[in-house]
């Protein structure tokens, strides 16, 4: 057991003082339908990839988790722990902000290895946000959580979810309980990416690796939903394609399209 326990370490005060508040109330409040549990690795470190489309999806996958046994670190906006009360105590749980654009900017990299190295369960969002898809399908990922897989050799374990967008709409902070509504979550089996994409952390091996996670939960996804995704998935980094017509109605094309983004 305490073997165990140093793999998968429990949790501290601040976790518990949070699953103590949210638990009971996600229990009443909404419906499960939680499939694939058993595919949760009991120990070591684990690297969970999922797709985020609700502000209360991390909710809906972190419960999940815990049910599992596996106490969940999230890499979440450094916007989050910037709020007084709530930054100290997602600090004190364990959590790790993400420094975008910044000197820190790999200090979340850092500490994710080292969660993992001590066998713990970080949760990495590959879209790196909350998706833009129109239908809230996954988009093109980013090669983070590829990146950490390859460094410790732990596996990852991809999870799909659906219906937290009837609680909280799409990037809506609203939230819509009643009636209950029905969270489903889904573990796949654990991904060795070393097994499949050699050891070495190359380019290639990343953008391979990361194109592999966001198949696996699309498809997952796709199964939960009973939808077909799109045959592309979307990319808020790709640039508009020009329309026909003149340079000048291509431009103004552009420049209303990147306003609209923005």
């Amino acid at each position: 057991m305490a073997r165990a326990s140093r793999r998968n370490p429990r949790p501290g005060a601040a976790f518990k003082f949070i699953e103590a508040i949210c638990r009971p109330l996600l229990v009443v409040l909404v419906k499960r339908d939680w499939r694939g549990m058993e595919n949760v690795p009991r120990e070591g470190g684990v690297i969970v990839v999922a797709n985020h489309y609700s502000f209360f999806d991390p909710i809906s996958v972190g419960h999940f988790l815990v049910a599992a046994g596996r106490t969940p670190r999230f890499l979440a906006k450094a916007g989050v722990f910037k709020q007084p009360t709530l930054g100290k105590l997602f600090r004190a749980a364990g959590q790790i902000p993400v420094y975008r654009e910044s000197r820190d900017a790999a200090l979340a990299f850092k500490d994710a290895l080292a969660a993992v190295e001590r066998g713990e369960t970080i949760i990495v969002y590959p879209e790196g946000t909350m998706t833009k898809d129109p239908n809230l399908w996954p988009m093109v990922g980013k090669t983070g959580a590829a990146r950490i897989a390859l460094r410790t050799g732990a596996p990852v374990l991809p999870i799909a979810q659906w219906g937290a967008q009837e609680v909280f709409a799409h990037y809506s902070k609203k939230p819509d309980f009643f009636p209950r509504k029905t969270l489903k979550v889904t573990a796949g089996k654990p991904i060795d990416l070393r097994a499949e994409f050699g050891p070495e952390v190359t380019g290639e091996a990343l953008r391979t690796a990361t194109e592999h996670i966001m198949d696996v939960i699309t498809g997952m996804l796709a199964e939960l939903r009973g939808e077909q995704p799109p045959a592309e998935r979307f990319d808020p980094d790709a640039k508009p394609k020009p329309s026909t017509g003149t340079g000048t109605e291509t431009s103004a094309q552009n420049a209303a399209d990147s306003g609209a983004q923005a």
